[in-house]
This record gives C-alpha cells, sequence and structure tokens, in this order.
C-alpha cells in the first residue's frame, strides 16, 4: 500500500477534526452506568413516592387504594404539618444565618499566621465527623432537668433550674443552635478556601487607596467571596430544611407536635399512625419545599454575583 492510500485510510476513519468518528459516541456510554444509579437510587424513589402519595396505604399491607389528592388536600387542614412547615423554615433559614456568621468569623480569624490555628481548625471541625444522634445525645444530658450541665450552672450563679426544652419556642431555638454548632466547621472550611483563594494584590492596591480594614472587607473581602457564599448558603439550607437526627433525639418532636420538622412528623405518620400514603404526600411537598428554596436562592445569589461583575 502506497503512502497515500495509507493516509486516505486513516482519514476515512476518523472524522473531520481528526478525531475517531465514534469517540462521541463511545464516550456517551461512559455515562451509563451513573445515569442507572441516577435512576435506580434517585428517580424511581421519586416517582415511587409520588405514587404512593395517591393511595392510603398503610405500610405494610399490600393493600392500598387510589385516592387521587386527597392526602395533599388533607396537609392544608393539618394543624401539626403546618407548625411543622413552620418549624422547618426556622430551621432552615435560621441554622444557614447562624453558620455562616459564625462560620465567616471564625474564618476571618484563623486565616492569619497565629500559632495553634491549624489545631483550632480541626477542633473546630470535628463536630462535623460525629454522628447528630451521638451529638444531640450530648446536648440532650447537657440540656436535662436534673442532672444537666447548663442547670448545674445555673444553680452555681444563684439561679434555679429550668426545663429548657419544655417550652416549645425554646425548645425551637435550641435545636436552631445545636445543629448550627454542629455544621458551622464545613462554613469555616469553605470560607477559608475562598479567603485563601483571593489575590493579596487586591487588598495591598486598597490599602495604598487609604482604604480602611472594614472598607477592604466590604469591597473586596464580600464581593470575592460570592462563590463561597453561594456554596455555604445553599449546603447548609438544604442540611436545615431536612434536619432529622438532632429533633428526634433532643425532643422527639414534643412537646406534643410543636417541634417536629416535616422529616419527623413522616416518620411519626409513617411509623407511628401507619399512614404511608399521607407520609408520601408529606415527603413530596418537603421535596417541593427544597427545591423552590434552592431554586429561588440560586437565582438571587447568581443574579448577586453577575451584578458584582
Amino acid at each position: 500500500m502506497t503512502a497515500t492510500a495509507s493516509v486516505t485510510v486513516r482519514r476515512r476513519k476518523r472524522g473531520a477534526g481528526g478525531t475517531p468518528r465514534f469517540a462521541g459516541r463511545g464516550l456517551n456510554l461512559l455515562y451509563l452506568p451513573a445515569v442507572a444509579l441516577l435512576g435506580v437510587f434517585m428517580l424511581w424513589p421519586l416517582v415511587n413516592g409520588v405514587i404512593l402519595s395517591l393511595t392510603d396505604w398503610d405500610g405494610y399491607t399490600p393493600d392500598r387504594s387510589f385516592v387521587g389528592a386527597a392526602n395533599y388536600l388533607r396537609l392544608f387542614q393539618d394543624e401539626n404539618f403546618r407548625t411543622a412547615l413552620w418549624n422547618t423554615v426556622i430551621y432552615g433559614v435560621g441554622s444557614t444565618l447562624l453558620q455562616q456568621i459564625i462560620g465567616l468569623g471564625l474564618a476571618l480569624a484563623l486565616d492569619r499566621a497565629i500559632r495553634g490555628r491549624n489545631v483550632a481548625r480541626a477542633i473546630i471541625y470535628l463536630p462535623v465527623l460525629v454522628s447528630p444522634v451521638v451529638m444531640g445525645t450530648m446536648y440532650y444530658l447537657f440540656l436535662s432537668y436534673n442532672s444537666g450541665g447548663l442547670n448545674d450552672l445555673v444553680i452555681a450563679l444563684g439561679g434555679e433550674r429550668t426545663a429548657w426544652l419544655a417550652d416549645p419556642g425554646r425548645a425551637v431555638m435550641l435545636i436552631v443552635i445545636v445543629n448550627s454548632l454542629q455544621f458551622v466547621g464545613i462554613s469555616m472550611v469553605i470560607y477559608l478556601a475562598g479567603l485563601q483563594s483571593i489575590p493579596t494584590m487586591y487588598f495591598e492596591a486598597a490599602t495604598l487607596d487609604g482604604a480602611s480594614a472594614w472598607q477592604s472587607f466590604r469591597h473586596v473581602t464580600v464581593p470575592m467571596l460570592q462563590p463561597a457564599f453561594a456554596t455555604s448558603i445553599v449546603l447548609n439550607l438544604i442540611g436545615g430544611l431536612k434536619l432529622f437526627d438532632v429533633i428526634q433525639v433532643l425532643t422527639g418532636g414534643g412537646p406534643g407536635y410543636s417541634t417536629n420538622s416535616v422529616s419527623t412528623l413522616i416518620a411519626k405518620m409513617y411509623f407511628d399512625n401507619q399512614s404511608a400514603g399521607y407520609a408520601s404526600a408529606m415527603g413530596v411537598a418537603l421535596f417541593v419545599l427544597i427545591a423552590l428554596f434552592t431554586l429561588v436562592l440560586n437565582t438571587v445569589l447568581n443574579r448577586r454575583r453577575l451584578e458584582q461583575l
């Protein structure tokens, strides 16, 4: 075969850009395992949950009958669900705000060249590695009425014992604080990464222009941390809206149903009341709530990022 014929054969086997003709199709086949896992573990459970929400299944027997939108109509009439929905918003938004404020403050403090900063970072991040059940148990013992460390401290200061988790409003706030303290390390790490990615020349230029520390923070640090803000806020918000473990250990949703989130109320409806169909409707409502919050938040953050450019 001549050299010209050999070149012609190679060109036929390849596309116009010099790449194999079936390279794109072959690469697409590599996506199939990921798509299969996504379908089996995410899409199918979601579709199955929507189907179950249209039935009156008790969660145990094979008998189920179609009830249409009855379970969704019941949500609007259920006082316990409205309380749980409001609590879910408080847990999500409250935890997110606290974690951003504390996490950013810790990141700014530990971004400086101070002795022991690596040890401090590790200690602050350590609770993230602890199971929420363990963390909730620790705080339950700390807040307990008879032998809790907080009441012992109050008595030592001349006060009286307080049932910290007996009041619904106070219990909700304590759950927000406990959840925030456990996961504030995530926000700290994200903001530390963002701070360390900001070129020092921007701060040097601001200093030469006579900017104060607050002005440098406001006009240099904050705009450059927009991607970190977006990542941290979305992650914390989703985690707060799905909060389950800490609530279950600290209060069990009580007193009564006053501190339930939608997640804990779903568990009660399924296992205690044997209302799997109604619990599935709550699960779909929670999915919609998280999706709406995430969509709105991403839209707002992306718009602000574009305005900063």
